[in-house]
């Protein structure tokens, strides 16, 4: 009896995202999980003891997935998977381009914009958008999961009857990987929106008030940047915003909640604890002032004068419940 031929991952980036998806991964048989890392410490630990203490310090990892640091070892990938921050995502594929192969499947997991206003996939050749309503301890802990992949039909494919089969994890799909890629960029802006408002007025009618509108607003915004609108309905859409907003293990949730309750973190490019919606809050006001449609964005306008003007709590309330 031959045995199936495997099939290479390498995972770049051995956070706890990349360390969840590896484990989550191994569950197929047929999939080959490689991590890599520039951290020698965390190869080790993964290679030695089944471990990555750095970013799950009481957790064991399944034995079959190993990792490396020799960025050479790219040139065995059938699939990559880039899990590393957004930030980093260019320079760090123009470095190993060299090594990619023809027909590997480049997807880029990374939520993040551009200070320039453009996005990852932008800059990555043949890559492919796959974002969704999961979070990393969930995703290890075996929980059922579910992303949307922004590709062709083709690379759909691919993904759900290759790698997926045997992990619970679960795929939609559209051709406008570019509308995957913004809604992961809006929907931390409005997580913040939402845990403003969670945070003043612990209220389920509240939230869905202006979670409904929030919705629309990035409706909106799929218009502008000339992306296909249904794109809201996939799970990369309400379904990350939902888990975002609605949700108190998100970083930009938390960020709302407190301003709510009357604190005022530090979340300036000074500050140790960057959240990304706080960043995206200006591009897409500026975006939607240079065409003089803040009217048409209420959040968004109330957002940036309350994070980066001199209007109030109070101000920013009048304005979203009109």
């Amino acid at each position: 009896m031959t045995q199936k031929k495997k099939i290479n991952i390498i995972i770049a980036g051995s956070g706890v995202f990349g360390t969840a998806l590896a484990e989550r991964l191994a569950w197929n048989a047929k999939n080959q999980i490689l991590l890599y890392s520039r951290d020698e410490v965390v190869v080790n630990d993964i290679n030695n003891n089944h471990q990555n203490k750095k970013s799950y310090p009481t957790r064991f990892l399944k034995p079959s997935i190993k990792a490396f640091s020799d960025i050479e070892k790219f040139s065995e990938a059938d699939y990559i998977f880039l899990a590393i921050p957004s930030k980093a995502i260019i320079s760090f594929t123009e470095e190993i381009e060299e090594y990619i192969k023809k027909d590997t499947l480049v997807i880029n997991l990374a939520k993040g914009m551009n200070s320039d206003g453009t996005f990852i996939t932008d800059h990555i050749h043949e890559s492919v958008s796959m974002k969704g309503p999961t979070f990393a301890i969930e995703l290890l802990n075996g929980f059922p999961s579910a992303f949307t992949v922004g590709g062709s039909i083709e690379d759909y494919h691919k993904i759900k009857n290759d790698i997926l089969p045997s992990t619970m994890i679960s795929i939609d799909y559209t051709t406008d990987a570019k509308a995957v890629e913004l809604l992961s960029v809006l929907k931390n802006m409005y997580a913040i929106a939402i845990g403003l408002v969670s945070g003043r007025y612990n209220s389920p009618n509240v939230d869905f008030l202006i979670y409904t509108k929030a919705v629309n607003e990035m409706r909106k915004f799929l218009q502008i940047f000339n992306c296909k609108k249904d794109t809201i309905f996939k799970y990369c859409g309400i379904g990350d915003l939902g888990l975002t907003s609605l949700n108190d293990l998100s970083r930009n949730r938390t960020l709302g909640l407190l301003i709510g309750k009357g604190f005022i973190p530090d979340v300036t490019n000074n500050s140790s604890t960057i959240v990304e919606g706080y960043r995206t809050v200006k591009l897409m006001y500026e975006r939607v002032n240079e065409q003089n449609m803040t009217c048409d964005f209420p959040i968004v306008t109330a957002l940036y004068f309350l994070l980066y003007g001199k209007a109030t709590i109070n101000d920013y309330l009048e304005t979203v419940f009109n």
